[in-house]
């Protein structure tokens, strides 16, 4: 038996030819295409092809080529109906079994998606061609919205007394109209209304481009009625497992590796206005792991920009908790927080597009940034408070799915809860180096500076922190354990100092006897003499510009040692290089 073509489409659409293929062999990016040693000959220098948005893979070896059923089928032997099997369970689908329920199931999506087109395309056309619809035209240009935006979204209107289901059930029997969600009987009246009566609506495509379901919204200033409304689950439509504007945006992912999720149909229709076009929203429920589990098919980064009110930051903290749960090591989750009385669309509208990217960029914050500074804000100085702290963030953690995350997320969040209050007792006395005057011309100052690399100069910085608080971190000593550092002077002075504090003696600058033209050096080219100065009584902040300072090493260090593996991958394209970049690469996200 035939499997329904629909149903093939559907598993197509969700899964990426890359996604399926790197399942067994390992891809490297080149332009639009993915490359790769070929999986159906021994080979040394790759031949073998992917192409997402083709949507087929290539062998130049073998002259082998198709799309994911074709690659499964050949690289594990399947049969057709085992390849789809395995595709669908793998995009998250239910299996099709050919029962006879199926293909009554089947004859009714046929139906409800007859149902959808029909009505969607009515009242679009309405919209733009109705005189008598010109009001709702006029609150679109109010909105900064024209007619290109009005077909490229199928935005329809809705007048207040239609009688568009006296036409349909011509065609559609009443039980597969009422089961659409589009009408429902008016028990008083006996006669079917249309649910989404004096709306503008927004229709909800599945990830194929199909109409589902539909978002309503009033254009009238009524306290009496809802601003927004969704249609109720179907048989074929779940809130949890559908987003606005994935089967546009989701054509995007060959080319940006982020999605913007936001809360309203029109912020997604604003951002694509404005030239954002990486955005969906979620429908009017709580974000749900479906969601994320959806978008990550596609997108590497999902940034939730909620609205900037307080039920906008309470969505977005329930967002948080619930999409913490399916973080990945090679996948993100960020926060933006726009301005007070802001939604995207109104940011985008009064800034541009360009402003908002830069915003994005500047002020998103990563998932477990945004739930440390939140529940953070909710604590006490006192044992009780931080205990309570302590133990919310835990459970937190224990919900997340995979360990690497997890062990991750929460050394995190101890280490945040370690800075808080730990160096309240200490004496605040702190040693320093004597300012030795520059000899050097400002000419001769210049060129040094010059010639000195960025890694030393962040080097200097993190040598001048340690010798001029050695109290502060010989009490913390942890803090300095596993630090890098690469340039050979550097790395020695740093040896000395860190033995000399493991000793647990009273020590002073003077103790490590080092040169004084280096001390000079340091001295003078630390960039972060100049913050230190207004920080130099703040134990906290040192604390957090050390952190700093030592992640920055540790960054530089990964992307020098990712840089090497990468010559090599495209060297000997083995799998082993390929496995150890991977995992530095996931190191250099969560970092």
């Amino acid at each position: 038996m035939k499997y329904p073509k629909e149903y093939l489409d559907e598993i197509k659409t969700r899964l990426k030819v890359s996604t399926v293929v790197s399942k067994s062999v390992a891809l490297k990016k080149r332009g639009k295409e993915f490359v790769g040693l070929s999986p159906f000959k021994n080979e040394k220098t790759p031949s073998f092809t992917v192409n997402d948005e083709k949507e087929f893979y290539h062998c130049f070896a073998t002259s082998e080529h198709g799309n994911i059923f074709d690659f499964v089928m050949k690289t594990q032997n399947f049969k057709f109906g085992e390849a789809v099997k395995h595709l669908a369970q793998l995009a998250g689908m239910q299996p099709y079994m050919f029962s006879k329920e199926d293909e009554e199931r089947e004859e009714e999506w046929k139906e409800y998606l007859s149902i959808y087109n029909q009505y969607v395309e009515f009242y679009h056309n309405e919209l733009l061609k109705n005189d008598n619809f010109s009001y709702a035209r006029d609150y679109l240009k109010k909105r900064s919205l024209g007619k290109d935006e009005v077909k490229k979204f199928k935005i329809g209107y809705i007048e207040k007394n239609p009688n568009f289901f006296d036409k349909l059930k011509n065609v559609f029997s009443e039980k597969a109209l009422v089961e659409s969600g589009l009408f429902y009987l008016d028990e008083k009246k006996k006669v079917y209304v249309e649910r989404f009566r004096g709306r503008l609506i927004f229709p909800i495509n599945n990830i194929s481009g199909q109409p589902i379901a539909l978002g309503g919204r009033i254009i009238e200033k009524l306290d009496y009625l809802a601003k927004y409304i969704n249609s109720p689950e179907t048989n074929f439509f779940k809130k949890g497992s559908n987003l606005y504007n994935l089967d546009l945006a989701r054509k995007l992912s060959n080319k940006l590796d982020h999605i913007y999720l936001v809360e309203g149909y029109m912020d997604v229709v604003g951002l694509s206005k404005n030239g954002i076009e990486n955005a969906v929203a979620n429908l009017g429920t709580s974000l749900t792991y479906r969601q994320i589990l959806t978008l990550n098919q596609f997108f590497d980064d999902i940034i939730i920009c909620f609205d900037g009110d307080e039920s906008g930051y309470k969505a977005a903290l329930r967002a948080a908790e619930n999409s913490i749960k399916e973080l990945k090591p090679e996948k993100q989750i960020s926060f933006l927080f726009l301005p007070d009385k802001e939604d995207p669309d109104s940011y985008v509208n009064k800034n541009g597009k360009n402003n908002f990217i830069d915003f994005a960029k500047q002020n998103k914050l990563s998932i477990h940034q945004f739930i440390f500074n939140h529940y953070k804000k909710q604590t006490e100085n006192n044992p009780s408070s931080m205990a309570i702290f302590e133990k919310k963030l835990r459970e937190i953690v224990n919900t997340i799915k995979d360990n690497f995350i997890k062990k991750y997320v929460l050394e995190y969040f101890l280490e945040k809860i370690s800075e808080l209050t730990p160096y309240s007792n200490q004496n605040k006395k702190k040693s320093y180096f004597k300012k030795i005057k520059s000899l050097e011309s400002t000419k001769k100052h210049f060129n040094e500076s010059q010639s000195l690399t960025g890694i030393e100069l962040k080097e200097f910085s993190f040598l001048y922190l340690i010798m001029n608080n050695l109290k502060l971190l010989q009490s913390n000593i942890y803090l300095l354990e596993n630090i890098k550092l690469f340039t050979k002077v550097n790395k020695q002075i740093f040896k000395l100092i860190f033995d000399k504090l493991k000793s647990r003696e009273q020590i002073s600058i003077e103790d490590f006897n080092l040169d004084k033209q280096l001390l000079d050096k340091i001295n003078k080219f630390a960039p972060i003499k100049h913050i230190l100065k207004n920080k130099s009584n703040n134990s906290h902040e040192i604390i957090e510009l050390l952190e700093d300072i030592s992640r920055d090493l540790m960054n530089y260090n990964l992307e020098f040692r990712i840089q090497e593996l990468e010559s090599r991958f495209s060297k000997d394209l083995s799998e082993a290089t390929f496995n150890e970049l991977k995992e530095l690469k996931k190191k250099q996200n969560i970092n």
